[in-house]
């Protein structure tokens, strides 16, 4: 009777002090519980499945709020940013997705800024810039969608480096490089990868805050974002092209990048 009751103990303990760890580590960061679950089930799957390298935390600068800009080539590329942060970032995601019942829950929990991804987004910018202003990280794609394509990136918007300005945050360009995808939103969930992440530095807009309504400065600053990612990369003579106002991609052009990704694997 004496050893069973032993072993309850040991057993209750080998639970509760994993659990009481994980609490107390929770209680250093600003996520809800459910929302550390997710953020330690992130960090498994970065570090295990796609084998991510990457540095432990956001630059310290960007503490007090900045805007993350990086290049986009899988659905999963916030997780690598997410896990080196000990609070929730923001990150614009397609409204289609944060409407669709099978990720609405997930993205909700993971306090994004639902976008439409034509033209110009209005409610999805004030939220960007007063998440970014309150002290918040906001992440932006200035691709505006996954590039299945050969090109380096394609072409840009300038909506990180507005939010920036009339948020009065820094600029962090960043490059992933070797992140998963095969055409759906969930493929990277059952591929692996040797994913690595870049930090560029810090790009400090405020000698700028006085000319948010200078459509050339905000071209020549996205400019110099994108050129950034672009040199973590080794693309050193990378020139970005611009989108227009209200770009979207048709319904053919996304179908030939999902024929040119079926051919890449084929080769």
């Amino acid at each position: 009777m004496q050893h069973e009751i032993l072993a309850i103990v040991i057993l209750a303990l080998l639970l509760i002090i994993p659990l009481a760890c994980a609490e107390r580590r929770r209680r250093r960061t600003s996520y809800s519980p459910f929302q550390f679950l997710l953020w330690i089930t992130a960090k498994l799957l970065v570090r295990v499945l796609w084998r991510a390298q990457l540095p432990r935390r956001l630059p310290p600068e960007a503490d007090a709020g900045a805007v993350v800009v990086c290049n986009h080539r899988s659905s999963i590329d916030p997780f690598f940013f997410q896990v080196c942060c000990t609070r929730p970032m923001h990150w614009m995601v397609a409204k289609e997705y944060c409407e669709h019942p099978a990720f609405r829950w997930l993205l909700t929990a993971c306090e994004v800024i639902p976008v439409n991804r034509g033209g110009i987004d209005t409610a999805a910018t004030k939220a960007a810039i007063r998440f970014a202003q309150e002290g918040d990280v906001v992440g932006m794609f200035p691709e505006g969608r996954i590039n299945m394509t050969d090109q380096f990136m394609l072409p840009i918007r300038p909506g990180a480096v507005l939010v920036a300005l009339r948020a009065g945050r820094p600029l962090l360009p960043c490059y992933i490089e070797g992140s998963p995808y095969r055409g759906t939103a969930w493929s990277p969930f059952f591929m692996t990868a040797r994913v690595k992440v870049h930090f560029g530095e810090l790009i400090d807009i405020s000698p700028y805050l006085d000319r948010k309504n200078d459509g050339t400065l905000v071209r020549e600053l996205m400019t110099r974002v994108v050129k950034e990612i672009a040199r973590l990369a080794g693309h050193d003579d990378f020139e970005p092209a611009f989108a227009g106002r209200r770009w979207k991609p048709t319904e053919e052009e996304l179908q030939a990048d999902m024929q040119a990704i079926a051919e890449r694997r084929q080769a």
